[in-house]
C-alpha cells in the first residue's frame, strides 16, 4: 500500500514529464510560446489533482492484489 506522500510524489514527477510533453507539442503545432505555457499550466494543475484522486481511489480497491 502506498502512503499518501508517495502518491503525491509519483503524481508530481509524472506530471512534470507529461506537462513538458504537452507544452512542446502545443508550441510545435502553433509556434506560440504563450499559448504553450497557458495550456501547460492548465494541464499541470488539472491532471495533477485527477491523478492523485485516481491513485487514492485505487488504494481502496483490493482487486488484482496478491497477499
Amino acid at each position: 500500500m502506498d502512503k499518501r506522500t508517495r502518491s503525491i510524489v509519483k503524481a508530481i514527477t509524472f506530471r512534470i514529464l507529461a506537462t513538458a510533453t504537452t507544452m512542446i507539442m502545443v508550441f510545435w503545432l502553433t509556434g506560440d510560446l504563450a499559448l504553450a505555457n497557458i495550456v501547460g499550466g492548465i494541464d499541470l494543475v488539472s491532471k495533477l489533482v485527477l491523478y492523485y484522486l485516481h491513485e487514492r481511489a485505487w488504494e481502496k480497491i483490493k482487486w488484482g492484489l496478491k497477499n
